[in-house]
């Protein structure tokens, strides 16, 4: 928990190095690296081709980590889990959209999210710290972004954010990875 701290403490002095990050990129390889950490597991991931922004490449991979790691955690008491990273439009802008059909959380309980050690399920239930979402809104407001989330509990999540030079390819071709962690476009 004090690692927890002192990497959500470093994220706001850290400089910003901006360049253009290939965000569909990255996603595939933390999906790589959760399947690998959990290779008794079958999930049905799809990854929108052509997502991209400029910004700190280390940083959106933690937020890219933070978001794929909980849908990827919270489903896992999904038969057929199944989560998605692609783009959408909120507000005439480009967004980004990690959902899940995992646990869902009541939205009563939305605007604590974000806080630290703000969990809106029992440690017991699904392991964590209680730091990576303060993390990712920390990363996407600094960018310049926003971040917010919608659910219902037994339906999965929604996690959305905006980052600016946000692109992404029209129609973006989700490729799917399933089970094995190959890729296949559909």
């Amino acid at each position: 928990m004090i690692d927890a701290l002192l990497s959500l403490s470093a994220l706001s002095t850290q400089p910003l190095q901006r360049q253009p990050v290939n965000l569909s990129q990255l996603a595939r390889f933390i999906v790589d690296d959760l399947r690998r950490q959990s290779p008794q597991r079958t999930v049905q991931v799809d990854i929108a081709d052509g997502l991209g922004a400029t910004g700190d490449p280390t940083l959106l991979r933690l937020v890219l980590e933070n978001l794929l790691g909980n849908a990827w955690k919270y489903s896992t008491k999904r038969e057929a889990a199944q989560i998605a990273f692609e783009a959408t439009e909120h507000d005439g802008r480009a967004a980004f959209v990690v959902r899940d059909n995992g646990a869902g959380f009541d939205m009563r309980f939305a605007d604590r999210l974000f806080g630290v050690f703000q969990r809106l399920h029992s440690a017991n239930d699904f392991a964590g710290t209680g730091v990576g979402l303060a993390s990712v809104r920390r990363i996407v407001r600094r960018h310049g972004g926003d971040v917010w989330a919608e659910s219902e509990v037994g339906q999965g999540a929604r996690f959305y954010f905006t980052l600016p030079g946000a692109t992404a390819s029209a129609p973006s071709r989700p490729v799917s990875l399933v089970g094995t962690g190959t890729y296949t476009e559909r």
